[in-house]
Order: C-alpha cells, then structure tokens, then sequence
C-alpha cells in the first residue's frame, strides 16, 4: 500500500458529528500518551484492545441488520469480522512483546468491557460516527506505530526476534525482528483507517442502506 506515514491521510471533519467524534479520538489519544509515555510496547497491547472491538461489533450489528431487512450486506460483515481477527493477531503478538504485568491485564480487561459496551450502544444510535471514530483511532495508530518504528530504528526500543506467531501469521522471514512486525501491523492499520473512513462516507452518502 502506497501511503506516506509520516504524514498519513487524515479525514478533515465536515460535519459536527466528525468533529465529536475527533475530539473524542484525540481524547484517548492524550490517555494513552500519558499513561504509557514512551512504552510503545505497552501501549500497542492496550490500543490492540481496544482496536479489536470494532469490527467484532460492527460486523455482528451488520449481520443481523442483514437478517431483519433480508437483504445483501454488500460484504461489510466479513470486512469488519476480519479486520477484527486481524487485531486480535496484533493483540496476541505485542503480548509476546511487552509482556503485560498483572495489573496492564486488569487495565486490558476494565478497558475492553467499557469500551465495548459504549461502542455497542454508539453502534446502534449512529454507525456512521461509529465508523468515524474508528477511522479516527487508526489514524493515531499509523501515528503511534510510526513513532514506535524511529524508536526501534534510533535505538530507543532494541528491535528484538519478531515471535513465532507472528512470523506464521504475516509469513515473515524466519529471522523476522521487530521491526518488520511493526511495518506490517502499520499496513493493516492504514488499511482499517481508509475502510472505516469509507464506510463512514457511504454512510453519510445514504450509499448504504
């Protein structure tokens, strides 16, 4: 995917919803930072916690949206479903990474049930802001891993052995290191910014009903 990450492209916001819900991202984004300061490792299983609800959601929305109106989904169950999966995958590799302690899992557990029950509620009042968010979130998780890669390639963070699962999951090298993990996990996260950016703008359009 062609993209420049350093300034990655980000969705002006049109209306009063897009402003909320950038407002809302920037939000969490300014937790995160002072949480976790410079513990990119950290912060990836945290932020992968919260990025795996989404499309979890949306897609079981989705589905039985299909099944009241008896219609075509138009391929947006399986997108949110695998974007889901895929970060899971993120989730279950920056584990092997950072190693959470005890008390970094109680905060991936309290995070996760608020988040996803306020999403689930957002989902049903507005799936357009929902997606917008979402759209929002992965255009700080661009971010947020572009600046964990200058760390790796600086010598702020050591660019150890990528793990096993996820050599086997993106098919790397079998002497993969971190870094190539975190240039594909920034991949995917570009590609979850533009599909959530694009539903929200076919929602908005009435494209999709």
């Amino acid at each position: 995917m062609a993209d420049n990450y350093q300034n990655p492209p980000h969705h002006s916001p049109s209306c009063f919803a897009d402003k909320v819900a950038f407002r809302v991202v920037k939000f969490m984004r300014f937790f995160a930072d002072v949480f976790f300061a410079g513990r990119y490792g950290h912060r990836a299983v945290i932020l992968e916690t919260v990025a795996a609800v989404p499309g979890m959601v949306g897609g079981a929305l989705q589905h039985l949206r299909s099944l009241r109106r008896m219609k075509d989904d138009e391929g947006w169950i399986k997108t949110l479903l695998d974007e889901a999966e895929n970060e899971r995958m993120h989730l279950l590799t920056f584990i092997h990474i950072a190693k959470p302690n005890i008390s970094e899992r109680l905060l991936v557990i309290v995070t996760q049930g608020v988040f996803y029950n306020l999403f689930f509620l957002l989902y049903l009042c507005s799936s357009r802001v929902a997606h917008r968010i979402v759209g929002y979130l992965e255009e700080e998780a661009v971010y947020s891993y572009t600046e964990y890669l200058n760390g790796v390639d600086n010598g702020t963070y050591e660019n150890v052995p990528a793990p096993q699962i996820a050599i086997d999951y993106w098919q790397l090298a079998a002497d993969a290191r971190l870094r190539d993990v975190i240039l594909k996990v920034r991949d995917d996260e570009a590609e979850h910014r533009d599909v959530n950016h694009g539903f929200a703008d076919q929602l908005q359009n009435g494209e999709h009903n």
